[in-house]
């Protein structure tokens, strides 16, 4: 399965973690967000679009395909991407449901779809999510408070998909095409839900790397960084020590007298730092994401890596001279994830920007995706809790709500949707990897 699809990218997931210990005094991080979610909203990248073999269209949705208030009908474009290259009338239709970025993004990273569709003459869809690239339903001001924001969830952008798959195959005047959804990370959440919520229009679904189980209980929420941990462990025991023994070296420059000009130093940033906790935020991301794209080929999704690139981290690690610090060779194997093309002569630690417009996640989480994540001691990370009630305090102070944290096991399914899955042949495959933190950590989604 091309890279895209194999173990994918749930990297804009919040990680809800408070640190304890030691480094919670020094750092006083409550809430961890990686970076390209949530650092640097001060201005979007102006990327080049991506030349791909799909053309461009816009579709009059609903805002809001659950009430009947006045402003419930207030249409909105929302962004689709379609190629008919190898489609004849009446073969399936596969429909990528898309994350929560730019669509075009998504289907730039998503070879897949574009590998087997010739072999089943399907029609290719790629969707927008709503609040996403340009399918803002409030264009400028759609982020501008809960009262737009309210119109952002799953159950909403779910409706999308059904209202947009229908009207497009009554145009193709081809209703008796089936209808395969696809999609990895949050968008592989979106493609299971679909097949579960609308079994009518999809036949089957394809969700890679999707966290069904992370939500509520249902597995210890430790599983996800015990497992990032077990990928750097299974590579190299040094390599997991070092990385586990850096953060208690930055806990003790961060008391220094100097400690912000010292580490802007040794990590080479572009800017003077403000914070400590924004090297600790630097580091974790890296280690993060690096295990979540750690593909076999090389890659320029999140950022250009080679392949096997945790195993490439150990080497920088595991041959580092014996005189360096541990927290140097962590700075060294995490240059690789922001440094891998050589173009960077520094690094933006503080201001990194967000060209994929991802900051939409957020929101989601401040409101049905609650996902608690902890470090346990058997994780390279600092050892951390979750604590609810300040993690909803959060919410209520940017956005003014609080979070639903049962909604999702309530709306989709809880500790017993696997088995419900597999009782009622719901034509769900989940496309996990044996190295996929998603999958790896507690219980298994298996295919049904």
């Amino acid at each position: 399965m091309a890279p895209s699809l194999s173990i994918f990218f749930l990297f804009i997931i919040t990680f809800c973690v408070t640190l304890t210990a030691a480094a919670a005094g020094h750092f006083s991080l409550q809430t961890f967000f990686p970076r390209p979610a949530y650092q640097s909203l001060i201005k979007h990248a102006k990327t080049r679009k991506p030349k791909l073999p799909f053309k461009t269209r816009y579709f009059p949705q609903t805002l809001d395909h659950f009430s009947f208030h006045p402003k419930s009908s207030k249409i909105f474009y929302q962004k689709y991407l379609i190629n008919t290259q190898y489609w004849h009338k009446g073969s399936p239709i596969f429909v990528y449901t898309g994350n929560e970025g730019d669509i075009e993004w998504f289907a730039a990273n998503t070879g897949f779809m574009l590998d087997i569709a010739p072999k089943f003459r399907a029609l290719l869809l790629f969707i927008e999510h709503r609040f996403c690239g340009e399918s803002m339903p409030f264009g400028k001001d759609s982020y501008q408070s809960a009262k737009t924001l309210g119109y952002l969830n799953s159950q909403q952008a779910l409706a999308d998909l059904a209202v947009l798959i229908r009207s497009l195959k009554q145009n193709l005047s081809s209703e008796a095409s089936p209808v395969v959804v696809f999609g990895g990370s949050y968008g592989g959440l979106l493609a299971a839900w679909f097949r579960l919520k609308y079994p009518h229009i999809a036949i089957g679904a394809l969700a890679s790397s999707a966290p069904i189980l992370q939500f509520d209980k249902i597995i210890p929420w430790s599983s996800f960084y015990d497992a990032v941990s077990l990928d750097f462990k299974d590579v190299s025991q040094n390599c997991y020590e070092v990385i586990k023994g850096s953060w208690a070296e930055l806990v003790a420059i961060s008391t220094r007298k100097q400690a912000l000009a010292e580490l802007s130093k040794a990590f080479r940033t572009c800017k003077s730092l403000h914070s400590t906790a924004s090297v600790l935020e630097w580091l974790w991301t890296a280690f993060v994401y690096t295990a979540m794209v750690n593909y076999p080929t090389e890659a320029n999704f999140l950022k250009p890596l080679p392949a096997y690139p945790v195993q490439q981290m150990c080497k920088i690690i595991d041959k580092s001279p014996s005189g360096e610090t541990k927290l140097s060779r962590a700075f060294a194997a995490a240059s690789l994830y922001y440094n891998y093309s050589q173009t960077e002569n520094c690094f933006e630690v503080e201001y990194e920007v967000d060209p994929h417009g991802l900051h939409g996640w957020h929101w989601q989480t401040c409101t049905e995706m609650v996902m608690p994540m902890t470090c346990s001691n058997e994780s390279m990370f600092p050892p951390s809790g979750f604590d609810y009630k300040r993690f909803a305090e959060q919410c209520r102070m940017k956005y003014g709500v609080l979070p639903r944290p049962h909604w999702i096991t309530t709306e989709f399914g809880g500790e017993r949707i696997e088995k419900v899955l597999k009782r009622f042949g719901s034509n769900i495959i989940f496309s996990n990897g044996m190295q996929d933190p998603w999958s790896r950590g507690g219980k298994r989604s298996s295919p049904c």
